[in-house]
């Protein structure tokens, strides 16, 4: 009997001290995936990549054996606000993320759809939509992908619905050209359950008529702190929040997204001298091996 594929599972880590850098602490808690913003989050101006960076990069996921990786977008960034400027320095920030994370050779780009803030709902969609399809003109050669992260829905932020990431894709001039990024603590904070055997499936088929399964490229693992339908995000450790073990292992026993890429955005630091992302994915391991 052919024994199942195993899940890829990894963490965001931090550049600090070089890109490369995040390959070498995703490989020494256990990754076999990595997730990493490409500039400082917090700050909408960034240093130009150094010449090395890519290859070094690239050289550091070789010799880490680690072959799928990702890049999460600056939280300034607000593709739906109806502030002008704001906007326009939103698409010129993406796009320049964008082009950051192709020339490392990561070939996705996380992003919160947005918040429409003193807008309305419909105003938001539409400006996400004008911004993906400027982004997708000005950077026509990019190989990176856009993944529209679920959220959720804390404000006015957009995505929490699956409606609005449907929205967004089935109204931008290259649909081919984005993804999506399933995050389980925004998921469930938005109101869709994912506890027992029966409301995850539910859940999944709701995500599968509205959106496609599909298009999910990667896979956000994270617990929550607060409960469901909150639309507050609060990432927890795995099993320690309102979501439970239970629902993660209907995830990881899911064939049908085996070969995407999952990623812990759970609480750094350690407990009792381990670190917790070796403890987060010991657990997710355990699940997956259990009933095998």
């Amino acid at each position: 009997m052919t024994k199942p594929t195993p899940p890829i599972l990894g963490a965001h880590q931090s550049i600090a001290g070089g890109h490369h850098r995040a390959v070498e602490r995703a490989a020494a808690v256990g990754c076999s995936c990595v997730q990493l913003f490409t500039k400082n989050n917090n700050q909408w101006r960034a240093a130009p990549l150094p010449d090395d960076a890519g290859p070094r990069f690239q050289a550091a996921l070789r010799r880490a054996g680690i072959r799928h990786t990702v890049a999460h977008n600056s939280y300034l960034i607000n593709l739906a606000s109806p502030d002008r400027e704001l906007w326009r320095r939103s698409v010129e920030a993406m796009l320049e993320e964008l082009r950051r994370a192709d020339a490392l050779g990561i070939p996705g780009l996380v992003a919160h759809p947005g918040a429409h803030t003193t807008g309305t709902e419909r105003g938001g969609l539409s400006r996400i939509v004008r911004a993906i399809d400027r982004i997708h003109r000005r950077g026509a050669e990019l190989r990176s992908r856009i993944m529209l992260e679920t959220t959720a829905g804390q404000g006015t932020c957009l995505g929490w619905r699956f409606q609005h990431l449907a929205e967004i894709i089935q109204r931008v001039r290259e649909p081919e050209r984005l993804g999506v990024c399933f995050d389980t603590c925004h998921v469930f904070a938005a109101g869709y359950d994912l506890r027992t055997r029966r409301v995850y499936r539910a859940t999944m088929r709701k995500f599968d008529r509205v959106v496609g399964l599909n298009r999910i490229e990667a896979i956000h693992l994270n617990d929550s702190r607060r409960d469901l339908g909150s639309r507050v995000d609060r990432h927890e450790h795995i099993g320690r929040g309102h979501l439970g073990e239970e629902a993660f292992e209907h995830l990881l026993h899911d064939r049908r997204l085996r070969h995407v890429p999952m990623y812990l955005e759970t609480p750094k630091g350690k407990e009792r001298g381990t670190d917790n992302d070796v403890l987060n994915l010991r657990t997710l391991r355990r699940l997956a091996a259990r009933g095998k």
